[in-house]
């Protein structure tokens, strides 16, 4: 195998700087053009310590695993449909279509179809990046990432031979510890609290409050919207279509203020009725726009890339494939000719706080699911019809890479893990330089006027 992080760490800084500059600024050029001030306030949250620049920079991390020779990776499981962008605070709780709440992948913004272990390794290396960060050893480190990479293995061997892929999930009937406690907090959470925080009732109807981030639109925008609205409707699949009137728009408005992942992308929120008119049964969807997935920059794979319409479609079916009973307002639309994914702005999405977990015992069991996870997304996409990317039996496909040479294979990515963890800290100090010394073109560092 390549010693791919051995020959970053090789490069001496001004090649590798330039690289970085180069790859951010590719990645990003059209939205910084668009939103310069959310691109400096999106680089400056990365250069606050390297996990944060890890998560923006899928990128930059693309680029370089595509150039491994890797071992764990034929021609079937070169093809498998991956969350693209898998560091440990991608996951956390959300209600699925049948009503039950699950931990599991989120965030499907980065979905796409390639080589599994790409996945793997991006987890193992986010969680090398957040032990070092509470001075955990290297040895602890290595045995956390090494209880993921075994429950990843575990789940997949559970679901050989059946169905079982479907059937998992990660519930408060299954769990305990942080987990069991974010599913909790979730659980005690509810559409009205949701609802009370983000509209307001005005005459008979709700509409959205005024606030940071909101946007109102003139007649001519809403109107697009709307429209672009109208025309997600016939994404939504017949078998998860509640009857017309639940689906009537009581607001419109443009949003604004996303995390690292999601700076600059034009958002809007639309309020509907929901399955009933009872005013705390209204719905907020949220419809933004997509952005080109940061793995396909590298997969050469046309048919893969003729699979989808635009990035909203992608993201759509992503999380379609990837989610056993996805949302059931889940789907896609276009906006002046480009792609945007709608959803539910849920109340139930609750991330887990990796804040309070100080210490390597609390998070042994927590990589053990997360890994059980990982591997349930993985198989499970193979089931879905409506894509046909992937047509191989995932879990089959994997068991017979890895053989009987798991122990090789957990070793490798955990050494990998830990060794690109070093790269992204290297990394995260030329960029803050270069970013500071303003060579990131379209977007400078300090503001126009003080």
């Amino acid at each position: 195998m390549t010693d791919l992080a051995g020959d970053l760490g090789a490069h001496d800084d001004e090649q590798r700087t330039r690289l970085i500059v180069d790859t951010l600024a590719d990645a990003f050029a059209e939205l910084m053009t668009e939103a310069p001030a959310a691109f400096r306030n999106k680089f400056r949250k990365m250069a606050a310590e390297p996990f944060a620049f890890y998560r923006g920079s899928a990128a930059l991390y693309y680029a370089d695993v595509a150039r491994l020779d890797d071992p764990w990776v034929d021609e079937r499981t070169r093809r498998v449909w991956i969350q693209g962008d898998l560091h440990a605070e991608n996951f956390g709780t959300y209600l699925d279509g049948n009503g039950v709440l699950v931990f599991d992948v989120n965030d499907f913004d980065e979905a796409y179809v390639g080589p599994w272990t790409w996945d793997l390794r991006r987890l193992v290396a986010s969680v090398a990046l957040l032990g070092w960060s509470k001075a955990f050893s290297d040895a602890d480190i290595d045995a956390l990432n090494a209880a993921y990479l075994r429950g990843y293995l575990g789940a997949v061997r559970s679901f050989s031979g059946g169905s079982g892929e479907r059937e998992f999930a990660l519930t408060r009937r299954n769990t305990e510890g942080p987990i069991h406690q974010a599913l909790q907090r979730s659980r005690e959470s509810s559409r009205r609290g949701l609802l009370d925080r983000l509209t307001e009732i005005e005459g008979e109807d709700r509409v959205f409050r005024a606030g940071p981030g909101v946007r109102r639109l003139d007649d001519e925008e809403r109107a697009e919207v709307v429209a672009a609205y109208e025309a997600y409707l016939d994404t939504i699949p017949p078998a998860k279509r509640w009857p017309d009137p639940a689906y009537g728009v009581h607001d419109v408005v443009g949003r604004s203020g996303f995390g690292i992942g999601s700076a600059g992308l034009p958002a809007y929120n639309v309020l509907i009725e929901g399955p009933n008119e009872a005013l705390d049964n209204d719905i907020v969807l949220s419809m933004k726009q997509a952005v080109r997935a940061a793995p396909s920059r590298v997969v050469d794979d046309p048919e893969v890339a003729a699979g989808f319409r635009h990035h909203g479609h992608r993201t759509a079916l992503s999380r379609r494939a990837l989610q056993a009973h996805a949302d059931r307002l889940l789907g896609w639309t276009e906006l002046r000719g480009v792609g945007y994914v709608v959803s539910e702005l849920s109340p139930y999405e609750n991330d887990l706080d990796w804040d309070d977990l100080t210490e390597p015992r609390e998070l042994r069991d927590v990589l053990h699911h997360l890994g059980r996870a990982t591997a349930r997304a993985h198989c499970v996409s193979d089931a879905d019809a409506e894509q046909g990317l992937v047509t191989t039996q995932v879990e089959d496909a994997i068991l017979a890479a890895v053989g009987d040479r798991e122990d090789a294979f957990v070793d490798d990515l955990v050494a990998f893990g830990r060794a690109y963890a070093g790269v992204v800290r290297d990394d995260h100090r030329r960029f803050v330089e270069a970013f500071r010394a303003d060579r990131v073109p379209g977007v400078s560092s300090t503001e126009e006027s003080l």
